[in-house]
């Protein structure tokens, strides 16, 4: 199969395992926000902004070293090193976890409960180094089906187990169980997966290798994370754990959405960015051709949160949920302004630039944070969504400077608005159909309806032919 069809082929399957992720964790984060409250939601969610950030720390961006070596300097002995380089490490940081980040939290939210949740939380740091290597082989073998299949199968039966946890009355321990599960459900399944066992060998060199790139990934990610969930930090500092659960509800069901869409599809292109790093003229056609594509699947959940956010949070969530309304719509705006970018950073990776994204990390996180602290301090929750919303366009403004001055991918704005035309028409025509019909009391489910028939029916009439071809490259041979 060519690289082009398995690009196409890992997009189809990496929205295949986005699809019944995001569907079966929709309605477990539903269930549980019923049966439980947004204070505990925004407890876990203190906690998560500490055991996510060591999780970045933990993976030492050697996943993404493995699948970016060329299939020359790559040796057994690189797997092998990483798989147990990792194992320690994680170790390391689970013991510092257990005894030290939970009272450091719980007395910088004053929360006590947090002394119990962290560890807990940080068992997906302990294993969750174990799957590293073997998602990475796959990957390098762009086998995206089987990575999905492992994804939906682990995150499906955590949720099954989540909620029957929530309905005995675990509380909170069932959100904290959703988190966690997966990553040690997955294990043997990648051991399978790969037939890959490790040996005991490791080699100074092949360490070198792989964190030589790797530190630098690390770097990014650790910035990226930081200046993503800076607002959950703050929020639960300045405000409370109750205001952090009505915004996290509401980022859940934007912001969150949307980093799930350009993971899996940064995951099927990262590939096919490496081994084609030099060709400068097919990199910008495959990038403008995942942004249109990312632009396409999100923008009309974003149309629909923002037109119908109000009605949908208090029929399905409950007027418990009210104070999430005006962040949902300001923070669906804000993922449409994101989804211009898409595929940025699997791009400069790929280009073999993790140096240049983490400069571009430090740039716009001084100019974000100030905002979001100007917003949380005189606003409260809302003021965080429009510092987010703020930040998001002066992202695209950066990018496209990247594009003019630091790389040799040339995308001008002209470029850019061409890829994203049709889903941009089609959200507006969305939009007005679903405003026109929630204004005269149709019922918010019908005119969702007719919002995405009128998104999908615009975006045909802009891309039949493409569409066409796409539904051939999918097929396997």
């Amino acid at each position: 199969m060519s690289d082009k069809k398995l690009v196409a082929f890992g997009i189809f399957w990496n929205g295949v395992q986005l699809a019944v992720n995001q569907s079966f964790s929709f309605v477990v984060k539903l269930v549980l926000a019923k049966l439980l409250f947004p204070e505990q939601f925004g407890l876990v969610g203190m906690a998560t902004v500490v055991t996510g950030f060591v999780q970045v720390i933990n993976e030492l961006g050697v996943g993404a070293a493995l699948v970016q070596r060329s299939e020359k300097t790559l040796r057994p002995i690189h797997y092998h090193t990483t798989f147990w380089t990792g194992l320690a490490f994680s170790t390391v940081l689970f013991l510092i976890m257990c005894l030290g980040a939970g009272p450091v939290a719980a007395g910088f939210y004053k929360e006590p409960q947090l002394v119990r949740i962290i560890p807990v939380l940080s068992l997906g740091i302990l294993f969750g180094s174990v799957n590293l290597v073997n998602r990475a082989q796959l990957a390098r073998q762009m086998n995206f089906k089987r990575i999905a299949l492992i994804d939906s199968v682990s995150r499906l039966s955590s949720g099954c187990l989540a909620l029957l946890l929530a309905f005995m009355g675990a509380g909170i321990w069932s959100l904290v169980f959703n988190s966690v599960a997966p990553v040690m459900i997955a294990i043997p399944l990648y051991f399978k997966a790969t037939g890959w066992k490790p040996r005991l060998a490791w080699n100074k060199q092949a360490c070198k290798d792989v964190l030589g790139f790797g530190l630098f990934t690390t770097g990014s990610n650790m910035l990226s994370y930081l200046y993503n969930n800076i607002d959950y930090l703050l929020i639960g500092k300045l405000l409370s754990s109750s205001a952090l659960g009505v915004y996290t509800l509401a980022f859940v069901l934007t912001d969150t959405f949307r980093s799930r869409i350009m993971t899996v599809v940064d995951r099927a292109v990262y590939p096919f960015y490496g081994k084609n790093q030099h060709d400068f003229a097919t990199l910008k056609k495959y990038y403008l051709t995942i942004v249109q594509f990312n632009c396409i699947v999100v923008f009309p959940v974003m149309i629909f949160l923002c037109a119908l956010g109000e009605p949908f949070l208090l029929n399905f969530f409950g007027s418990k949920w009210a104070g999430a309304i005006a962040p949902l719509q300001v923070l669906s705006i804000a993922v449409m302004f994101n989804m211009t970018v898409s595929g940025n950073t699997a791009l400069m990776r790929g280009l073999g630039r993790p140096g240049l994204e983490m400069k571009l990390q430090v740039l716009k996180a001084a100019i974000y944070i100030p905002v979001l602290i100007l917003g949380i301090i005189n606003f409260g929750v809302i003021g965080a969504a429009w510092a987010i919303l703020i930040n998001r366009f002066f992202t695209l403004l950066i990018a496209q400077y990247v594009f003019k001055n630091l790389i040799k991918v040339k995308v001008s704005y002209s470029d850019l608005f061409i890829a994203i035309r049709p889903p941009l028409v089609a959200s507006i025509v969305a939009f007005a159909v679903a405003y026109g019909m929630n204004r005269i009391g149709i019922h918010f489910l019908f005119a969702g309806v007719f919002l995405f028939l009128g998104y999908f029916l615009t975006i045909w009439c802009f891309l039949h032919a493409e569409l066409k071809l796409l539904i051939k490259k999918i097929k396997p041979a």
